[in-house]
């Protein structure tokens, strides 16, 4: 399947997405230099026709893993399979395996809409603007299922990674993880993922969910020149960062790994028929003066 691509140009940043594969973003990159700002996607990317190998994809109706093969809702329960090759457990919803819809494009804003029956009925939309340098991206879930449900929302962006790359983020919390990477219990964040300060990133794996978010990060790329100042609404990240990779994730989500299974589901938002749950994410490009 040849992707269809449609890009947003603000004359300092450029954005190019799939509505095709997932309601993914393809690149953002600086026009004038084609500087990455998140981890490119060749052709070879494109043709391989998963989100994953591409910039960034949303998380619709849920972020990450989900064990005990489904989740109960007040009106019964739902059933849920594993949907990824690489994993046993069902991932990071459905909505970045179905095709998106164009619903409206400008010359400043795309928005994306997505009418998925999977795992129950519901309706997604994603609205990327582009101002300034800003990328501006609302992700919006409708509940159209007659059954109550929990939902959760958030993206799995990839960003460059090099020996230079710095990280803000303000956590209160970490919630650790067993050997399938389900989340058990808040804990005191170890020293090496304390990113009050900008620090580089950790050297061993990290994929956990951080608790107590400010919403505000910063992610400093020195050696590549530039800043991105990162916002959200959400109180929980996910950071993932696998070793010997040239790209680290930085995820914004409405709660933490396997939620719904947690005690009072942390995060999660029960929806019934007509009812809605949204989440934003902001990312300013900022170029690095250098003096002389």
């Amino acid at each position: 399947m040849t992707a269809t691509l449609l890009s947003l140009d603000d004359g300092i940043t450029c954005l190019s997405l799939a509505p095709e594969l997932g309601g993914s973003i393809v690149n953002w990159s600086v026009t004038a230099t084609g500087q990455a700002l998140l981890r490119p996607s060749d052709q070879q990317a494109l043709d391989a026709a998963t989100p994953r190998r591409l910039a960034c994809y949303p998380l619709v109706p849920w972020s990450n893993r989900i064990a005990g093969g489904g989740f109960a809702g007040p009106d019964g329960w739902f059933d849920l399979a594993a949907n990824s090759p690489s994993d046993p457990l069902p991932i990071h919803g459905s909505a970045w395996q179905q095709p998106w819809q164009v619903s409206a494009q400008s010359a400043t804003e795309i928005v994306l809409q997505l009418d998925s029956q999977l795992p129950f009925a519901y309706r997604a939309m994603q609205r990327f603007r582009l101002h300034g340098g800003r990328l501006d991206i609302e992700l919006q879930v409708t509940h159209l299922d007659e059954r109550a449900a929990w939902h959760g929302l958030g993206w799995h962006p990839y960003f460059p990674r090099t020996p230079h790359t710095h990280l803000r983020a303000v956590a209160k919390q970490v919630w650790l993880c067993d050997r399938n990477r389900l989340s058990t219990e808040l804990a005191v964040l170890p020293a090496a993922w304390n990113f009050e300060q900008s620090r580089h990133l950790p050297t061993q794996q990290v994929d956990n969910a951080f608790s107590g978010w400010s919403g505000e990060c910063q992610i400093t790329q020195e050696d590549a020149g530039y800043q991105l100042d990162c916002c959200s609404d959400s109180p929980y990240y996910l950071l993932y960062c696998p070793t010997e990779q040239n790209f680290f994730c930085f995820e914004p989500v409405t709660h933490p790994v396997n939620a719904h299974h947690l005690p009072d589901r942390p995060g999660l938002s029960l929806l019934r028929h007509g009812q809605s749950a949204s989440l934003h994410f902001g990312l300013q490009y900022r170029p690095l003066s250098h003096g002389c």
